[in-house]
C-alpha cells in the first residue's frame, strides 16, 4: 500500500469528511440504526453500493484523466441530488487539502474541467499524482465509505467506540474484495464502468436534506 492511501484515509486529513455521515444520521433518526448489530448491517450495505461505486471511479481516475466524462458518468450513476451535492462538497474540500499536499498541474486540469469534482474522482487523481496505484485509490474509497459513517455513529448514538471499530475491522475482507473488483474494471471506458446503486441510501439522503432545512442536524449529509 502506498503512503498516499494512508494519508487520504486518515480521519485527520482535512478533506471535509467529518461533516458527512453517509446517510447514517437519517437512518439513526428513523430508528433504522440503533445499536451495534444494525450499524454493522448498515455499513455492509453501504460498502457494497455507494462504497463500491466510489471505489470504481477512484480506481479509474488514477490513470484516466477524461475528467469531464468521468464526472458526468458518476453523476449519471448517482440519482440522488443530495448524494451528488455531498460528493461534490467533499470533493471540493479534498481538492483544497490536496493542493497543499500534492500540488500538480494534473489537479489544476481536473478543477479546470469540473470546478466541483466528485470526491471519488479527486481521490483517484490525488492517488495518481502522489505515485499510488488504482488499487490504492480503490481501497481508500472503499474504506472511507464505512469509516465515516462508523465515526458518525459514535457521535450520534453514543455507541462504544471499541465495538464500532470492531464492526469496521470485520468488514476487512469485504473492503478488499470491493477494491479488487474496482481495479478489475478500472481500465474500461468511463461509459462502461459499473454503477452499483442503493435506492435506500438515495431516499435517506433526500429525506435528510428536507429535515436539515426544518431542524438543526449534526451532519450535512
Amino acid at each position: 500500500m502506498h503512503t498516499v492511501a494512508l494519508v487520504l484515509s486518515d480521519s485527520r486529513f482535512p478533506g471535509g469528511g467529518h461533516v458527512h455521515s453517509g446517510g447514517l444520521e437519517e437512518a439513526a433518526a428513523r430508528g433504522l440504526v440503533s445499536d451495534i448489530r444494525s450499524l454493522g448491517l448498515f455499513l455492509a450495505g453501504r460498502l457494497r453500493t455507494a462504497g463500491e461505486l466510489a471505489a470504481i471511479f477512484a480506481a479509474a481516475s488514477v490513470k484516466c484523466h477524461e475528467w469531464s466524462t468521468l464526472d458526468e458518468e458518476l453523476d449519471a450513476r448517482t440519482p440522488s441530488p443530495a448524494q451528488r451535492e455531498a460528493s461534490r462538497a467533499q470533493g471540493r474540500a479534498t481538492v483544497r487539502a490536496g493542493r497543499r499536499a500534492w500540488p500538480s498541474p494534473v489537479l489544476d486540469s481536473l478543477v479546470q474541467a469540473t470546478p466541483r469534482p466528485h470526491h471519488a474522482i479527486v481521490l483517484g487523481a490525488l492517488t495518481g499524482i502522489a505515485g499510488g496505484s488504482s488499487a490504492d485509490a480503490a481501497l481508500t474509497a472503499a474504506y472511507l465509505s464505512v469509516s465515516g459513517p462508523a465515526s458518525a455513529a459514535i457521535r450520534l448514538l453514543g455507541l462504544d467506540p471499541f465495538a464500532v471499530n470492531a464492526q469496521v475491522t470485520r468488514l476487512g475482507e469485504a473492503i478488499q474484495a470491493v477494491a479488487d473488483r474496482a481495479v478489475s474494471v478500472a481500465g474500461l471506458p468511463p461509459a462502461d464502468l459499473p454503477g452499483p446503486g442503493a435506492p435506500g441510501l438515495d431516499l435517506l439522503a433526500e429525506a435528510h436534506v428536507r429535515h436539515h432545512k426544518e431542524e438543526v442536524r449534526l451532519f450535512a449529509s
